[in-house]
């Protein structure tokens, strides 16, 4: 623990514990937006099982299998080379199942293996240590057994066991394998690209150190496997170091539920300690509850006292708890439909669910947005661009609402309509939408990602093509 406050303090950081809280981060210094607080490269990585990725740097394209397992991918003999310490035990674990088997061992399995062989080789000293790289820090990290049900107790000593089985070493303990496994329950995180595509699971110790806040004043991004936490917020000396660890579009009820059931504790922050308050009911209503039966009327519902219906708070308009009921049996009814039908164009039922919605949401509402949401990426799939730009301005607002001004998804929803904007010679608009895209995700990307500094490029390729047009419309 010694020499983590040391490797801390030097990146003018310290650790301590509240009671109330467990291990804290907080910055010695101050910190400005857009700074990089701490970066992390993984104890244990694996890439998602969705699709075939190299399982050093997650590369899609020119992939070879490795010959021995034939469960393990990469791109080349560079990336093969950089894991073969680690993987060439789990190789041998591998091997050993039949081929049906090795197929369907899960990325989370595979997190366990490469985090058991990873301490092999650590203790046998074949890899070195560090202090922010070792597995102390693993095995201090809380795993919440008193607080998981009997149910997911069982499973994770199931898991344990198949850990047991796999690696046949005599002494593997099951019980620390299934305390393991709920700790990287609690503190493994979804490694994304650069637009929030998850491409797969890593075990940062350090990183866990952060605690939540559904206000952070950091954000967690990855370059490539490296975890990066920068400031969205100044942080000034002997504050504490936040991120979020869950979405936070949604009412405070819905928050809380999300972090008691995944990471087993009540949060705290300024947003959750309103609960029940005046502002709350009524920000919880427009996220998730129904919109006015008046179309020119922006009020919220909240539920009559004789439970018959919803009153409109702005206008005093009741909607009828039965209409409500028919609206959500349809809409769940045409859902079921599309998961079923193979000749319904799916963009034109989703339409149809969206049209429903827009009926019975508030205008605001978190539903309303995720179905949009779903239409949109259908339309960019598709390459109707003209219409993908009107989907991706509906949701703009919407997140401008839920989501702190700088915001990675907000962020990323600008550029995305830069990008169409432009795509469909609006090259005015474009400029607007790329410039609050680059002011956004300078703070939370940094402005030396590659990423960044081609939504940059762009931004100055439509300052000239504009530049350009007016000089031309001059002459």
């Amino acid at each position: 623990m010694e020499d983590l406050k040391t490797a801390l303090h030097e990146r003018c950081l310290t650790v301590a514990s509240l009671q109330e809280k467990g291990r804290c981060l907080f910055a010695a210094r101050d910190f400005h937006p857009g700074e990089v607080i701490i970066s992390q490269e993984p104890y244990v990585f694996v890439p998602n099982s969705a699709e075939p990725r190299c399982d050093h740097c997650f590369a899609s394209t020119h992939l070879r299998k490795c010959s021995a397992c034939q469960a393990v991918w990469y791109c080349g003999s560079s990336c093969q080379k950089s894991e073969w310490k680690v993987h060439r035990l789990e190789c041998m674990a591998l091997a050993r199942l039949d081929k049906e088997k090795r197929k369907s061992v899960a990325p989370s399995i595979r997190l366990m293996i490469k985090l058991y062989i990873r301490r092999k080789l650590q203790d046998d000293k074949i890899i070195s240590t560090t202090a922010m790289d070792n597995y102390s820090l693993v095995d201090a990290l809380v795993a919440h057994m008193s607080e998981i049900d009997e149910k997911q107790l069982v499973l994770y000593a199931q898991m344990a066991n198949l850990i047991n089985i796999i690696l046949q070493w005599p002494e593997i303990n099951i019980k620390e394998v299934a305390e393991n496994f709920s700790k990287l329950s609690c503190n493994a995180h979804t490694i994304c690209d650069s637009e929030l595509r998850p491409l797969g699971t890593g075990l940062y110790p350090v990183i866990s150190l952060i605690n939540h806040s559904c206000l952070p004043n950091a954000v967690l991004l990855f370059e490539g496997r490296t975890a990066v936490v920068r400031a969205v917020q100044q942080i000034v000396q002997g504050s504490e170091v936040l991120i979020s660890y869950i979405e936070t579009a949604g009412s405070t009820t819905t928050r809380l539920k999300s972090l008691r059931e995944q990471y087993h504790f009540a949060c705290a922050c300024p947003r959750c300690a309103k609960l029940g308050q005046p502002d709350d009911i009524k920000e919880s209503a427009i996220l998730e509850g129904y919109r006015c039966e008046d179309d020119r009327c922006s009020g919220f519902l909240l539920r009559d006292s004789e439970k018959q219906g919803f009153v409109c708070q702005q206008c005093g308009l009741v909607r009828n708890k039965e209409e409500i009921r028919g609206i959500v049996s349809e809409i769940k009814l045409m859902a079921e439909r599309t998961s079923l039908s193979t000749s319904s164009s799916p963009v034109s039922v989703y339409k149809m669910i969206e049209n429903l919605q827009g009926k019975l949401y508030h205008p605001f509402s978190i539903i309303l947005l995720r179905t949009r949401e779903k239409i949109l990426k259908m339309l960019m799939d598709l390459q109707d661009w003209k219409e993908a730009l009107v989907y991706c301005k509906l949701t703009i607002p919407v997140y401008e609402r839920v989501y702190p001004g700088y915001h990675p998804l907000l962020g990323l929803q600008y550029y995305t309509s830069g990008k169409l904007e432009w795509l469909l010679g609006d090259t005015g608009n474009a400029i607007k939408s790329l410039t609050k895209a680059v002011d956004i995700l300078r703070v939370t990307h940094g402005t030396s990602t590659v990423f960044v500094r081609d939504l940059m490029m762009k931004l100055e390729e439509a300052h000239a093509e504009a530049s350009h047009m007016l000089s031309c419309a001059d002459e």
